[in-house]
This record gives structure tokens, C-alpha cells and sequence, in this order.
């Protein structure tokens, strides 16, 4: 399954597969993003897999909000690579 992003207002839902091969996407889509919004909340609910490239996307994206200080909030059960890599970051 292919990458899909869908949003409205300040709501994305991101669902398939977020790989090396889609990580371009991802990045293009949420480009700029914190210039045009205060807030912003990502699905992952619908996301079947995610590699490093991935969670280095969604961890980049992170660091970008905290820079600009802006909200970021991830929400939904996604995949336990993701959620270990920010758990890490919170215990270090």
C-alpha cells in the first residue's frame, strides 16, 4: 500500500506504508507546515509499517515544531518502532 496523506485544516491522517521509498512524500507534504499553522495533529492510526527513514521523518518533523514553537501531536496506535524511538529520546 502506498503512502496517503489527507487533511483538513490542521488535522492530517497518514496512512500505508511510511518507507525510505515514501519519506519524500511525507517530507514534501509537511514542508513549511509550521509557517502556515499553530498546531498540528498527525494520525498514524492507519499506518501499516515504518522504517528508520520514517521515524527519522516524523522525528525531524518534531524537531522542527520545537524550534518554531509550535504544537506537534502525533496520536494513534501506531507502530511500536515509533513510539520506542521517542520513548528513548525521553529517558536520555
Amino acid at each position: 500500500m502506498n503512502l496517503t496523506i489527507t487533511h483538513y485544516n490542521n488535522y492530517f491522517k497518514v496512512t500505508g506504508i511510511l518507507n525510505r521509498q515514501s519519506v519524500a512524500f511525507f517530507q514534501k507534504e509537511f514542508e513549511n507546515v509550521f509557517e502556515k499553522l499553530q498546531a498540528v495533529t498527525i494520525s498514524i492510526e492507519g499506518l501499516e509499517s515504518i522504517d528508520r527513514e520514517g521515524v527519522k521523518a516524523l522525528a525531524k518533523l518534531h524537531n522542527e515544531s520545537l524550534a518554531s514553537n509550535k504544537q506537534l501531536s502525533i496520536i494513534g496506535f501506531g507502530c511500536k518502532d515509533l513510539y520506542d524511538h521517542f520513548k528513548s529520546n525521553d529517558a536520555a
